[in-house]
């Protein structure tokens, strides 16, 4: 979005700088030509004085003086006599030439060339001749001043007045990018950062708040933002106090089973009943563990997962080595801290190693490993087996006759805290359950 708004702005930026440049240019190119043109005509007029003077000068003096003139002009001058003296106009010398009013033999002026008045001295003519324009004017005494210029050195003064056009031109493109840059940074920053908010309460820290700075528009979509976030956070705290209080209430009644069970006259059935009032006792007191865990650890839990695998990697060593197992564990030297509570990696992790040890033969080998990354963290649980079924992400699905739901509890545990869980193949074709943890 950034870059289409700058690339919009220096767009009718440069649309702008187009239609005031190539009028602009096309007016200096008309203005310029129209000053060679003046140019011309005043170097002619300066030529006639100077040949007109009362001590004309030598044919030595003219031709050097005519010589000098530079520009990619070319200069003559035709004396009474008919001598040309300098260089005459490519394509020689016009068939007849027209000499303006005020010069020998025209109308206001003597045979002598002198004007008569006050009215303004003559002026040189200039006509179109052979890919240029050729300036003429009588001179006194007779003479007839030429000088040709092509059309290619009219327009010579051109390249300056278009390169300054052009890097105006260019500034302006340059400032219209910078202030697009600036008012881009303006709009589009609030929008990542509310984008970024969105994402963390997507992943379940309700305690990410979007900015309300900026455009108005833009502060407003914080600002709801915002209030949708404190409204999840309150429903997520009413929720949890709800199952909390739900389960706490059972307690009474469990305690009056655990009266009638102790009650009863067979001591094996008081015993059988009283295992299980024991056991929905746990789950209860699980259940409002877990319903008040957010209040204890922050909306953010996190823990270090070296210490939680190696714990369960240790509890589950025992069973291994009864079934005569192979285990290889690779575990980081220093604390890895996952955006995870304690409880949900070791359930994961329990989930994984439960499962390669309750379906895959004894003695199949089996490896856990836990690596850095640049995010986060990355557990590799693998083994030699037949491998897992198309299906064995699916809740409830199993090939093996057990419920199907430790591989989805393990997945339901990394994706908690933002991460993922991929499944594969070992190098030696068995399967290969990748967690990808979250950096807190």
């Amino acid at each position: 979005m950034r870059r289409r708004i700058l690339l919009l702005v220096v767009g009718m930026t440069t649309l702008v700088v187009l239609a005031f440049a190539i009028p602009l240019a096309v007016l200096i190119r008309h203005n310029v030509y129209v000053a060679g043109l003046k140019s011309l005509q005043d170097e002619t007029n300066h030529l006639a004085l100077y040949v007109g003077e009362d001590t004309a000068p030598t044919t030595t003096d003219l031709a050097a003086t005519l010589k000098n003139v530079g520009g990619g002009r070319v200069a003559s001058v035709q004396l009474p006599t008919g001598q040309v003296v300098g260089t005459n106009p490519p394509g020689g010398l016009p068939a007849e030439p027209n000499p303006p009013t005020g010069s020998p033999g025209g109308p206001g002026g003597d045979p002598g060339g002198h004007s008569h008045g006050l009215g303004a001295p003559p002026q040189a003519t200039v006509v179109s001749w052979q890919g240029g324009q050729l300036s003429e004017l009588g001179a006194r005494g007779g003479s007839l001043v030429r000088v040709w210029a092509s059309d290619a050195s009219l327009h010579s003064g051109e390249t300056g007045w278009w390169l300054l056009l052009a890097g105006a031109s260019v500034g302006l493109l340059l400032l219209s990018a910078g202030a697009g840059e600036l008012l881009t940074r303006r709009i589009v920053r609030p929008l990542t950062r509310t984008a970024q908010t969105a994402h963390q309460l997507s992943v379940g820290d309700t305690a990410a708040r979007a900015p309300t700075d900026g455009p108005r528009e833009i502060a407003e979509v914080g600002t709801a933002l915002n209030r949708l976030a404190d409204r999840i956070d309150e429903l997520i705290a009413e929720e949890r106090e709800t199952v909390a209080d739900l389960s706490h209430r059972l307690r009474t009644p469990l305690t009056a089973l655990r009266l009638d069970a102790e009650a009863l006259r067979d001591p094996a059935e008081a015993e059988r009943v009283g295992g299980h009032v024991s056991v929905v006792e746990r789950t209860l007191t699980a259940v409002i563990h877990a319903a008040r865990r957010p209040q204890r650890e922050g909306r953010l839990p996190s823990c270090d997962a070296t210490a939680v695998v190696g714990d369960r990697v240790r509890f589950w060593s025992a069973l291994a080595d009864d079934q005569n197992r192979v285990a290889t564990i690779t575990l980081p030297g220093t604390p890895l801290l996952v955006r995870a509570s304690a409880d949900d990696v070791a359930t994961a992790t329990d989930a994984l190693l439960e499962n390669v040890l309750a379906h895959t033969p004894e003695g199949v080998p089996f490896a856990v490993r836990l690596e850095r990354t640049a995010d986060g963290a990355r557990l590799e649980v693998s083994d030699e087996g037949a491998g897992l079924p198309d299906d064995g992400l699916f809740r409830g699905r199993s090939d093996r006759g057990s419920t199907g739901l430790g591989l989805d509890i393990a997945r339901r545990c990394a994706e908690s805290g933002g991460g993922s869980m991929i499944l594969g193949r070992s190098p030696s074709g068995g399967a290969l359950i990748t967690l990808l943890l979250k950096a807190p």
